[in-house]
């Protein structure tokens, strides 16, 4: 018995953080907008699509951002009122399935197969959501509709802001080999270099290598990306997903060389890992700083204690505390993750990790590249 085609909605809020700033105060509404630190080393978390317009992206430096948009109004983040609005609109979801998971404070998979209020396509029932999210809210999302996770949000992308599309069975391989590699969601800029660099620049070119190439190149990933070059993926969606850890890492386009860019960047980082515990309600007792230098040497660095670590700016402030131990700079750094483990809750480290650091001192190739932004 063949199995039924899975509908799958990748529901985006638009530039989450700095439309709610502008909702909520009408002053900012038309202004270009940056929601972070506008201190020396602060960094941008989220940035409005005025502020886009300029090159303003998040985790940038706030220097970087002012000077490329000198009228930019910074804002500082509150998590609490993101959160509560995050909440309202996942109980829209679940007016619809509950097959809901949540990948940050604005954005979340819904498996609407089957559906509560026997809508019967899956563009009704993305449309109908954005409609409520807009009413209760004041506020706009975009939808992607399709078969699976992965090309459900490459649709979600594809009419932003405020719009929504659909990619059917019948279009999602040919789709799939017209995009650049460098488009496709968990591909970053250090992959798809080495991809170009093999000869696959699209789609197509990535689906006309075997999978022993790809593994060969790309260890385990190598797999992955020969399913999603055919437009194909089945995970499933995960609602409740138990989690020991959660975590935050960008490759960047050009190597970072300054002890200002390393912090700027863990900085960001740790915004986007608070976003995480705010939603989940988790607190951790361990942070752990990942770098990966120029030449690919990969170390990492910890931080445990007996007590959660309970705000943004005392997990920011642990992992540029870690960083601080790399300056001065041997090398040029491509990539920075942070991440935080050890749940209250779960069990304690034991006191052999308490309260200093620890480093594993591993050296990894470059198999795989995340890279993820807050708020799009």
């Amino acid at each position: 018995m063949t199995s039924p085609v899975r509908k799958i909605i990748h529901i985006d809020m638009d530039a989450f953080y700095a439309s709610v700033e502008q909702r909520d105060d009408p002053s900012l509404r038309g202004r270009p907008l940056a929601v972070g630190g506008s201190r020396e080393r602060g960094v941008v978390a989220a940035a409005s699509y005025e502020a886009r317009r300029f090159g303003v992206r998040s985790a940038m430096p706030s220097r970087t951002a002012l000077r490329l948009c000198p009228d930019l109004v910074f804002v500082p983040p509150r998590f609490e009122r993101y959160r509560e609005i995050s909440q309202r609109i996942r109980g829209i979801f679940l007016d619809y399935t509950p097959l809901v998971e949540p990948l940050s404070l604005d954005e979340a998979y819904l498996d609407v197969t089957e559906n509560l209020q026997g809508v019967p396509t899956a563009t009704r029932i993305a449309r109908e959501i954005r409609g409520r999210i807009l009413g209760e809210t004041a506020l706009t999302a975009s939808a992607g509709i399709s078969y699976n996770k992965f090309l459900a949000k490459l649709a979600s992308d594809h009419r932003k802001p405020n719009g929504q599309f659909v990619i059917t069975p019948q279009m999602g391989a040919e789709f799939v080999a017209e995009l650049e590699v460098g488009r496709f969601h968990g591909i970053g800029p250090a992959t798809a270099a080495r991809m170009n660099s093999l000869g696959i620049r699209t789609g197509r070119d990535l689906r006309e290598q075997g999978l022993a190439f790809l593994a060969a190149h790309f260890g385990k990933a190598g797999a992955h990306f020969h399913a999603i070059s055919r437009g194909e993926d089945n995970r499933p969606v995960v609602p409740d997903r138990p989690r020991k850890s959660s975590g935050s890492e960008t490759t960047y386009p050009r190597d970072l060389a300054s002890p200002e860019e390393i912090e700027a960047g863990v900085e960001a980082l740790g915004l986007e890992v608070w976003e995480w515990c705010e939603t989940s309600g988790k607190l951790g007792r361990t942070v752990t700083l990942k770098v990966k230098y120029a030449d690919f040497q990969q170390i990492t660095r910890s931080r445990s204690s007996f007590e959660p670590v309970s705000s943004r700016a005392a997990l920011a402030g642990t992992a540029i505390e870690l960083a601080r131990g790399l300056f001065p700079l041997l090398k040029k750094v491509r990539l920075l993750g942070v991440t935080v483990s050890n749940f209250e809750g779960d069990q304690a480290p034991g006191k052999a990790q308490m309260a200093f650091d620890f480093d594993d001192g591993a050296i990894a190739p470059d198999r795989t590249t995340a890279s993820r932004s807050s708020a799009s």
